[in-house]
């Protein structure tokens, strides 16, 4: 059984540790460096009541995934970033298809028309769930230069609200 509920800073260690075990895991996040406890928590509350967080667990309380959405400066003011992030392992399991139903209503709720995802070219997993939530591509960003310096192909996909 999936439980998805509203993740706050109270959750930040938890959500760090989920996140560097799939940066550490490399391929799939522009993330390239670990992050700390205090970095979520300041992530969490830098756009607070325009952001939802949400953190989707098992029956016994472990951590599957996770997944926000916040205000982007490249974005309009109707439009809102989201990432997801799934435990190593745990993918294919629901845990997406239960954080996305959760941050979609907090996206309408927040006043938002649509919502933006930006992924990896090479990240099919990722391209494959945004796709599956009725993510539609509408542009492309060539050559991004990651933190560490990888150049990778970005893709942009929209969904309508």
């Amino acid at each position: 059984m999936i439980h998805v509920r509203r993740a706050g800073t109270l959750d930040a260690g938890v959500l760090s540790n989920l996140l560097n075990e799939i940066i550490a895991k490399g391929g799939t996040t522009a993330k390239t460096t670990p992050v700390s406890r205090a970095t979520l928590t300041e992530w969490v509350e830098r756009y607070d009541g325009k952001s939802a967080w949400h953190l989707a667990e098992d029956g016994d309380g472990l951590p599957l995934g996770f997944q926000w959405i916040e205000p982007h400066v490249n974005l309009t003011a109707d439009a809102v970033d989201i990432a997801t992030y799934a435990r190593l392992g745990h993918s294919g399991l629901g845990v997406g298809s239960a954080l996305f139903e959760a941050t979609r209503k907090a996206a309408i709720s927040l006043g938002y028309r649509w919502i933006n995802a930006t992924i990896r070219a090479d990240n099919a997993g990722g391209l494959a769930y945004y796709q599956s939530r009725g993510f539609e591509t509408y542009d492309r960003i060539e050559r991004a230069k990651l933190d560490d310096g990888t150049i990778v192909s970005k893709i942009k996909k929209r969904f309508d609200l």
